[in-house]
């Protein structure tokens, strides 16, 4: 199983950014998607995922009707369409997987990706 998210970098506030994860090595469409961030000095936080068979998407709060979170699984691919950018999202974000069926906020995460850095900054 490997992960890769990419498409990090630096934006303005109100800015767009799309993060992709190419998965390989398993079925995407068996696993649940995760998408999670490390801000400097905080904690790892999810902050959408993507369900696995229906594609149900959860959003936290945080990023509720700015993120997107969408599914190409003939391609291997999950996408983070974030619209709207703000200072408090910049972090380290990253693409895991894990087998569970319903909700997929939370850890913890079976394999994970190395992580592709997002700076929003003016």
């Amino acid at each position: 199983v490997q992960l890769q998210a990419s498409g990090g970098g630096l934006v303005q506030p109100g800015g767009s950014l799309r993060l992709s994860c190419a998965a390989s090595g398993f079925p995407l469409d068996s696993y649940a998607i995760g998408w999670f961030r490390q801000a400097p000095g905080k904690g790892r936080e999810g902050v959408a995922c993507i369900s696995k068979s229906d594609g149900t998407t959860y959003y936290s709060d945080s990023v509720r009707g700015r993120f997107t979170v969408s599914r190409d699984n003939a391609r291997g691919m999950v996408y983070l369409q974030m619209n709207s950018l703000k200072p408090e999202d910049t972090a380290i974000y990253y693409c895991a997987s894990d087998p569970r069926l319903g909700p997929c906020l939370r850890e913890p995460y079976d394999y994970w990706g190395q992580g592709t850095l997002v700076t929003v900054s003016s």
